[in-house]
């Protein structure tokens, strides 16, 4: 065999191996809420599969406009329902992948030294002592969307709204409270039970009736390269398991929503 003839073969083998190596990983856009339980997830679908999942955590709305832009995603979980349906309306995601998995909550949160009392709900926000108010950026994200729902309906938006310290996306929005940027913040209960706030402040849930749900869904983008990947990840983000993995975290998962 000559040498020319080796090397030819050396290239498709090579070729043939990393293309084998980009199916045992998918890209998944997260909406940033997930950031944690996701981790969880991906950690468990590695163990069980030897396949990776890399998230990459950001706002929904971002998300959309991105993948309807081509960018070269496997999976996409959405905090809410309407970006995925869009997404699945025109063409661009996987026949039969959409999934509503989970609903979010919103919490009122604040640092440990903080003095305010929780107990009054979203009146506290009216406190003279808070000057800044860390809200997701409700042009794109769900979670600042249900925020400022939350305070027209305690009849505080147009009292505090000049307050507002926005967020690109939930993790950014927990994290201007959690470094004091702001005083006070409306953010994911996910986050707020995650290791990096968990011990560093406090929280009260705002009751479900006071916004409009926070529906959830994924889909598989049709334009991706690990198809199979990513239908096996789906099929395992839908078992009773990493259900209790998403309640862990905080959200609402239906008993009969896992398959």
């Amino acid at each position: 065999m000559s040498v020319r003839r080796m090397s030819r073969i050396a290239v498709l083998v090579v070729g043939f191996l990393s293309q084998l190596c980009l199916a045992q990983e998918i890209t998944v856009a997260a909406a940033a809420d997930l950031q944690f339980a996701m981790q969880d997830v991906a950690a468990r679908f590695q163990r069980e599969t030897g396949k990776t999942v890399k998230a990459i955590y950001g706002s929904s709305g971002n998300f959309f406009q991105q993948i309807q832009n081509g960018a070269p995603f496997d999976m996409f979980f959405s905090a809410n329902l309407d970006y995925p349906k869009e997404l699945e309306v025109v063409g661009l995601t996987e026949p039969g992948t959409y999934y509503q998995y989970a609903k979010g909550k919103i919490v009122i949160w604040v640092r440990n030294e903080s003095k305010l009392d929780l107990n009054s709900g979203m009146q506290v926000l009216l406190d003279p002592s808070v000057k800044k108010i860390a809200v997701a950026n409700p042009q794109h994200a769900p979670y600042g969307q249900a925020a400022v729902a939350a305070m027209q309906k305690g009849n505080i938006y147009e009292k505090v709204k000049d307050k507002f310290v926005l967020g690109e996306n939930i993790s950014q929005t927990a994290s201007f409270v959690v470094s004091g940027s702001a005083d006070a913040g409306i953010v994911a209960l996910s986050l707020a039970l995650s290791p990096n706030m968990k011990d560093k402040g406090r929280y009260a849930e705002v009751p479900s009736s006071e916004y409009p749900p926070i529906e959830q869904a994924c889909v598989i983008v049709a334009s991706s390269k690990n198809k199979e990947t990513a239908r096996q990840f789906l099929s395992f983000f839908k078992t009773a398991a990493m259900g209790d993995v998403l309640r862990t975290f905080g959200f609402d998962v239906q008993a009969g929503a896992a398959k």
